[in-house]
């Protein structure tokens, strides 16, 4: 009898090896990701996929079994960090917290945001709140946990509760701290949104396609995340998977942009264009006006851009937004300096602002002014920036 509870503490009901326990591990934490990035993300947050509901309870049920995540809680802290981005009220930007704070106790941030009710009320509407909801899944989050931990314990012993405590950090590393905090410190940029976001890495394997975080931010209602031709997102895969065999329908993909030749005068549907796809707007700006004109201004002073901080060239993209006093007042300096440099920046200010306007008769005149200043400026990256934004179309919704 000894021998026997022994023998099952020792190895469970499988008796399985270390490779089986490693395929465990990735089939279970790669579910829970599914989970998080499809299910918590795309289908409830952004309304980006409809899912079957067999599919919704699956993942429903895996996320409360594996994280003890509430639905309502998850979708109003994310709804909110996209309202509130990089503000003294976004629940965990990396600007407000500091990076340490953000990686290393993501999971604390999210929790204390989680139970401000008025912003449950206000951001988590349109969530699950059936019988099963209120009685389990948000009534007793904690039973899943406890319930996986049964579950890994019979399966393959004591080392089980090994298998359980990396189940219960995988996603507040990888989602609270990797995405949330590393998501918006450092990467690479497709578009300049207007925050801090970063893609990690062009090929979202590993945490469910969130690695494309930038993409996400600049059109937060799309199911898909990779925008460039060399990039991969994992979960959409998955949701085309499930789409093919009827289990998932997609509502709204990012809209890709068409220029149109020959347009002399910008009109409402370059407005829209232009409104719809700002950040690639203002992306196109920095890198074809400028990049150019600062390479140039270098060139003619003799000067080496590898000199100049990387912060202040990063500044010129978002116009210097992200910088303190000290770094505002560098940057203002050199822009004294290169008076083409200040010219096409003040033009970069004026554009961003004419995005904000209301009012769709007012944004056409002061985008038809804006394109008309910019073609008589003489500065030649401004003018044929000027002549691509005025053919802007949105090619596909």
């Amino acid at each position: 009898m000894l021998d026997a509870v022994l023998t099952f503490l020792s190895n469970g009901v499988t008796h399985a090896g270390w490779v089986a326990m490693l395929v465990y591990m990735l089939v279970v934490t790669q579910l829970t990701i599914f989970t998080v990035t499809i299910y918590y993300h795309r289908c409830q947050t952004h309304r980006g996929v409809d899912l079957h509901p067999i599919v919704q309870h699956f993942f429903r049920f895996w996320g409360w079994l594996t994280t003890g995540m509430v639905t309502r809680e998850w979708v109003a802290v994310h709804r909110k960090h996209h309202a509130k981005v990089e503000t003294a009220e976004d629940p965990h930007s990396p600007q407000i917290y500091g990076i340490k704070k953000v990686f290393w106790d993501g999971v604390s941030l999210y929790r204390d945001a989680s139970e401000v009710k008025d912003d449950l009320e206000k951001y988590g509407r349109g969530c699950p709140d059936d019988l099963i909801e209120r009685k389990l899944y948000t009534g007793h989050p904690y039973w899943g946990p406890a319930l996986m931990l049964i579950i890994n314990l019979a399966l393959f012993g004591v080392i089980g509760a090994a298998l359980w405590a990396v189940q219960m950090i995988w996603i507040p590393f990888w989602a609270a701290g990797f995405v949330n905090g590393i998501g918006h410190w450092w990467g690479y940029r497709n578009f300049e949104s207007a925050d801090t976001a970063t893609n990690l890495i062009p090929w979202g394997f590993w945490i469910g396609g969130e690695e494309l975080h930038n993409n996400h931010h600049a059109f937060p209602s799309s199911a898909k995340f990779a925008l460039r031709k060399w990039e991969f997102d994992i979960g959409w895969a998955i949701i085309c998977g499930l789409r093919a065999v009827g289990l998932a329908k997609v509502l709204r993909v990012a809209p890709t942009l068409d220029i149109r030749p020959n347009v002399n005068l910008p009109d409402a549907e370059t407005l829209k264009a232009v409104l719809t796809h700002r950040f690639q707007a203002m992306t196109d700006y920095y890198r074809g006006v400028i990049v150019p004109t600062l390479r140039d201004e270098a060139t003619h002073a003799g000067d080496n851009l590898k000199s100049m901080p990387r912060r202040l060239r990063r500044a010129l993209a978002d116009g210097g937004r992200w910088l303190d006093h000290d770094g505002s007042a560098k940057l203002q300096a050199m822009l004294a300096k290169r008076p083409t440099l200040r010219t096409v920046c003040d033009f970069r200010a004026r554009l961003a602002a004419l995005m904000e306007q209301r009012g769709a008769d007012q944004a056409l005149k002061g985008l038809q002014q804006w394109i008309a200043e910019a073609e008589q400026s003489g500065i030649r990256s401004l003018q044929e920036f000027a002549g691509r934004l005025k053919g802007y179309r949105v090619a596909n919704a």
